[in-house]
């Protein structure tokens, strides 16, 4: 039993050991990791900027506005992560009638709007005699309605990149977007060319004309270029929603809400400052009542704590206001985990048992109570997760993620930790309760 003892206690240090490397600033990179670890903070936290979008659902066939919806959200996802926005959350709900952006750091709030709320609509179009093109074969309507559909879409393309226009004979070198279709668009692109030759091809991104090059040659490879009259800074926005893809579903900003970073650092100030009086009365208590069990219980409440703030850091959980109470909560139900172990080794000890036996036997009859406590407030935890949204969610999150350690820190630690004391001949201590020598 001692060895089983040695080997536990072996794990919790190896664990407690990894969970500082992550949580403490700088110590990371000083036992040879590239780079440390950080606390994501949300964006009450932080301050940001919160977007609500309403998406349009009308011509999604039935059943399919799921799987619409979730595109909606991979296709802002990319979008954000080319601003380079540090930990965006960006979900829809549950009836897919909205998807909420949540932007923590923001700056250019008019710029992410922008970029978001665009569909990136490019569309190959061929020229109509008398309507779009004249017998000359030049461009006299730049009205979307006047050209013809060819199927030629953004959806057909593997990637753009920006490029510098090498071949201009003027003193400005302007940009361009150079793209590549995949098989399918080739095929098409090739066709259009073939059948276009020395007409204009107009590209068109929602519906808005951006260029209507005239074909000189048929083009076969798949590759082409987008000339028009932007400036570098456009080229590159235009790349990026290229890239991004077209939402599949339009979209509509319904609330857009701002959220400055001093409010977000009052709340991280006050939270931090409950939790701390939380957590110290807590301990108090517990000391004061289990007196040696209890001094016990708050040294493995702490590593609790160290662990526990580790797993978020490390996954990463981005920590709200409402993650926040969540893991305060937990520690709530660690600790309760506690009182229950020890309200059974009181009973145990009071029937006659020696410390190490009602140590075991109290853990053993607890486990019960705890393991239906746990995992009814799991089942909690999956539903507001699954069903909710925004803060909601990261409230099941670090709730969640608490929970689970705890049982770890109350059934391992604890347990480890009360048996290691026992075995050192601390038992007068436990006399409070009646406890035998042996």
């Amino acid at each position: 039993m001692f060895k089983r003892t040695g080997w536990l206690l072996l794990l919790i240090v190896v664990v407690l050991l990894l969970a500082l490397i992550v949580d403490v600033p700088g110590l990371a990179t000083f036992v040879g990791f590239k780079q440390g670890w950080s606390v994501h903070k949300g964006l009450d936290l932080q301050g940001g900027t919160h977007l609500v979008y309403e998406t349009d659902l009308s011509k999604v066939e039935p059943g399919g506005e799921g799987d619409a919806v979730t595109g909606v959200v991979d296709v802002i996802r990319r979008r954000v992560d080319a601003l380079g926005v540090t930990e965006p959350v960006i979900q829809k709900t549950q009836d897919n009638s909205r998807v909420i952006v949540e932007l923590p750091g923001v700056t250019d709030i008019d710029q992410a709007i922008s970029l978001i709320g665009e569909t990136a609509q490019l569309e190959f179009l061929e020229g109509i005699l008398g309507k779009s093109i004249d017998e000359n074969k030049q461009v006299i309507s730049v009205n979307y309605e006047d050209w013809k559909d060819i199927g030629l879409t953004g959806a057909y393309f593997n990637r753009a990149e920006v490029q510098i226009d090498q071949s201009s004979t003027s003193l400005v070198r302007r940009p361009q977007v150079a793209i590549e279709f995949n098989a399918e668009g080739a095929k098409i692109f090739a066709e259009a060319t073939k059948r276009n030759l020395q007409k204009p091809l107009a590209i068109f991104l929602d519906k808005e004309l951006l260029s209507a090059p005239t074909v000189q040659d048929e083009i076969t490879d798949g590759s082409a270029l987008i000339n028009g009259d932007f400036n570098l800074e456009a080229a590159k926005k235009l790349k990026i929603q290229l890239n991004a893809g077209a939402l599949p579903v339009p979209v509509d900003l319904i609330s857009q809400q701002n959220i400055g970073a001093t409010l977000g650092q009052e709340s991280v100030n006050k939270s931090v400052l409950a939790g701390v009086i939380g957590l110290l009365l807590v301990l108090l208590f517990m000391i004061i009542y289990y007196r040696l069990p209890g001094f016990v219980a708050a040294v493995a409440l702490i590593m609790y704590a160290i662990i526990a703030l580790a797993i978020y850091i490390y996954i990463p959980v981005t920590l709200t206001l409402a993650g926040i109470a969540g893991f305060l909560i937990s520690i709530g139900m660690a600790i309760d985990a506690n009182i229950l172990i020890f309200e059974r080794m009181k009973e145990e000890i009071r029937e006659g048992r020696s410390v190490v036996a009602a140590i075991d036997a109290g853990f053993l009859r607890a486990w019960s109570s705890i393991r239906d406590s746990n995992m009814a407030t799991l089942i909690t935890c999956v539903i507001l997760y699954y069903f909710g949204s925004g803060l909601i969610r990261g409230f099941a999150v670090t709730l969640g993620i608490g929970v689970i350690v705890s049982m770890f820190s109350a059934i391992t630690i604890t347990h480890t930790l009360l048996r290691l004391v026992a075995s050192t001949g601390l038992v007068s201590k436990f006399k409070l309760w009646g406890a035998k020598e042996a």
